[in-house]
């Protein structure tokens, strides 16, 4: 993530604990991917809520590719919609729809579709930075470094944290190296042997 301008690291910490304070939760507090997208206007639905969505199309995202796809942002009605894969697990699923609720909060530019001169090939445009930034401003909106020291205080499990704040195992090992508490605690072990 060379991508990612100084003290914007810090910056999503901050963020992370605003939010939970204007949503009235304590700073330690899980944040449900549901409850922010709400709190932000934002509209979640899967490929399956989409009617008008051609039957092969709907085969394709949720049949023979369910795992090709994590989440995407459009605007319908001047609102902003988050379509996101049903079939990935819960954990994944809260990291799929906060990183798009972090490009909404990041106010980025969308990607751009194109599309062959026959229609029938289509590719996006992408930014390294805006997907960056928005990993990491979402990983962090799930896991803020301050729950995390909470729940080592607590002496909680990898697989327990995961569950509390509805996330992967691998986001919170993430996490927990990302923010230096896994290393804390290795120097604070050799520090009493």
């Amino acid at each position: 993530m060379a991508t990612l301008e100084r003290g914007f690291k810090s910056w999503c910490e901050r963020a992370s604990l605003a939010v939970r304070a204007e949503l009235g939760l304590e700073l330690h507090a899980p944040l449900p991917a549901r409850r922010f997208a709400d709190h932000l206007d934002v509209v979640l639905i899967t490929p399956l809520d989409i009617e008008e969505l051609p039957a092969a199309t709907l085969n394709q995202l949720t049949v023979v590719d369910p795992t090709g796809w994590s989440a995407l942002s459009v605007i319908v009605a001047d609102r902003v919609t988050v379509i996101y894969n049903p079939n990935n697990s819960p954990g994944r699923q809260s990291s799929d729809v906060m990183h798009e609720l972090a490009h909404v909060v990041l106010e980025h530019e969308p990607s751009q579709l194109i599309l062959s001169i026959k229609g029938d090939i289509a590719m996006r445009s992408f930014n390294a930075k805006q997907e960056d930034e928005a990993n990491w401003l979402g990983w962090t909106l799930l896991l803020p470094k301050v729950a995390l020291e909470q729940c080592a205080s607590q002496k909680k499990h990898v697989s327990q944290i995961a569950t509390d704040y509805c996330v992967s195992e691998q986001l919170v090992a993430f996490r927990r190296r990302m923010t230096g508490l896994d290393l804390q605690a290795r120097r604070r072990r050799r520090a009493t042997t």
